[in-house]
């Protein structure tokens, strides 16, 4: 191991893997482990997690409040460009690890240390996110990821487990329930487990946020959610925060079991992997905000920003978070969500999350010209059968030329 490495900020979370890593740092490398809590909203388990750093033998501990930053200048800005991997992920994970290795860098230029680590695998996407964002910021850091170390011999749950157990180090990980998951304000993560076995079912006892939908309310919760310029500011009337907002918002989709989903996707590294999530808020914001823009947006500034949501949705899995190309279309989507301004009204009931309402006093919808009724001049049917006939004209020229 080098020598020149005195100081390390470690980026702990105090699930079994950065918990077990904390230890073996200071063992392999003779230094000081400083370990970094990043809050960005997994609940109670922040302060537990700095007891166990300092039990472990952390040097210094900081934990950070990014409660509101992470739901105003992450999750907001992924919901505003529609941005959903693969058709379902919501990018709970993927969305909050460039906050987290950004304020990292942080607690590394002000421990003035020599390294960073995280506890991310050699198989996943995490250690891209993490480190990506590390060079964007500090160019030549030194990072150290204990999972492709050739010394790193702890290379299953079930020998991570025993190190624990041997060295006293509580974790949250058991034979019974060996699941990797992530939990933050955005949504909760399982992988591992019997979860690798695509067909098998999840358990009901491994869900967290949510209620089983088969068990929820017989009475459906109607829920009114308000945005300004595509930005959710309050529930049913009440102005909220954005970290209040995301959290009320989960626990009323999670009252009514919204929110799950259960898929097999292509991670960056090349591999298939099944993950099942949670994200009952996410849920909610994202049908919402699109019910707003559905009577505010242009037809082809619609079209423009949906064709580019699923590049934005791979930068953020692919931890591109800051790169030039996703500032240049985040500054197309600022400009989108200029007059997403309105009120959506969604029905919750066990697992759906149905849009019923939408209204906007900027809306470009006019009943006098959509009605089924009489218009009263204000659109001319007869003006459609010209624009059919040139629409039609190269189909036309296509079958007289016998090229159809």
């Amino acid at each position: 191991m080098a020598s020149d490495v005195k100081k390390i900020v470690l980026a702990y979370s105090g699930g079994l893997d950065t918990s077990v890593i904390l230890k073996w740092l200071q063992e392999k490398y003779k230094a000081e482990v400083v370990a970094f809590i990043a809050d960005v909203g997994q609940g109670e388990e922040t302060e537990p997690a700095r007891k166990k750093a300092v039990q472990t033998g952390a040097s210094a501990v900081y934990a950070e409040d990014l409660r509101e930053e992470f739901a105003r200048d992450f999750v907001f800005p992924a919901m505003k460009a529609n941005a959903i991997y693969e058709g379902s992920y919501l990018l709970g994970t993927s969305v909050a690890r460039p906050l987290i290795a950004k304020a990292q860098i942080g607690v590394y230029r002000k421990e003035k240390a020599d390294a960073v680590a995280h506890g991310a695998t050699g198989k996943g996407n995490d250690q891209v996110r993490f480190e990506l964002t590390y060079y964007a910021h500090e160019p030549n850091i030194r990072v150290i990821a204990p999972w492709r170390d050739p010394q790193w011999d702890l290379t299953s749950r079930t020998k991570m487990m025993e190190y624990a157990a041997k060295n006293g180090i509580p974790v949250p990980t058991t034979a019974k329930k060996p699941y990797s998951s992530d939990r933050n304000l955005l949504h909760i993560s399982f992988e591992g487990g019997i979860l690798e076995d695509p067909w098998a079912e999840p358990p009901e006892d491994m869900f967290v946020l949510s209620v089983d939908p088969r068990k929820a309310p017989d009475a459906p919760t109607y829920v009114e959610i308000d945005f300004e310029q595509g930005t959710p500011v309050a529930v049913d009337g009440r102005r909220l925060s954005p970290a209040s907002l995301l959290a009320h918002l989960n626990d009323l989709g999670g009252a009514n079991g919204v929110g799950r989903v259960d898929m097999v996707e292509n991670r960056f590294v090349g591999m298939k992997s099944r993950g099942v999530y949670e994200t009952p808020g996410g849920t909610i914001l994202y049908k919402s905000h699109r019910a707003v823009e559905s009577i505010t947006m242009d037809r082809e500034v619609m079209l423009m920003r949906d064709q580019m949501s699923p590049k934005i949705a791979q930068l953020i899995y692919n931890g591109f978070w800051y790169s030039p190309e996703m500032d240049f279309m985040m500054d197309l989507v600022r400009k989108s969500q200029e007059n997403v301004t309105g009120t959506a009204r969604v029905r919750l009931y066990k697992g759906n999350c149905d849009v019923v309402g939408r209204k906007s006093p900027k809306s470009l919808y006019d009943e006098k010209i959509s009605t089924f009724e009489e218009d009263q001049g204000a659109y001319q049917q007869a003006d459609a059968d010209a624009f059919i006939k040139l629409n039609a004209l190269r189909l036309r020229v296509r079958k007289n030329a016998g090229l159809f």
